[in-house]
């Protein structure tokens, strides 16, 4: 299973979104149908972007909640200010897809970033 954590601003477009997890697919070589989920934190409720590319892939949108982030954030790789001051968590991609795939999921590699998104991958090693 494959988690897509997702970061960005307000103002991205659900184009730049998609980039970003294409970009983070390929880097890993993986397909499209090896996508189980796009994970963002739960603060991006609103924002239809993310909502969007999750609907257009036809795989589940997961909202993380605070809680989650953090207890996730131990086994995040890379530091972020900015994740640091709105989030409490060193890097929101890489926590969203860590706390949706699970406790035993590890990230492949730290988060890519493509313009203003940010995207991590993460897998959980038994359903592979």
């Amino acid at each position: 299973m494959i988690v897509a954590g997702v970061g960005c601003r307000k103002t991205v477009s659900a184009e730049q979104v998609e980039a970003a997890i294409e970009a983070a697919l390929l880097s890993h070589q993986l397909a499209a149908h090896e996508l189980y989920a796009i994970a963002v934190p739960a603060t991006k409720a609103a924002e239809a972007c993310v909502a969007a590319v999750a609907a257009a892939r036809g795989v589940d949108l997961v909202l993380v909640v605070q809680s989650a982030l953090e207890a996730a954030d131990a086994r995040t790789l890379t530091r972020s200010e900015r994740s640091r001051d709105a989030l409490n968590v060193q890097s929101a991609s890489e926590a969203a897809a860590l706390a949706a795939a699970g406790p035993n999921a590890r990230l492949l590699s730290p988060r890519l970033a493509v313009g203003p998104v940010t995207c991590a991958l993460a897998a959980v090693e038994d359903l592979q």
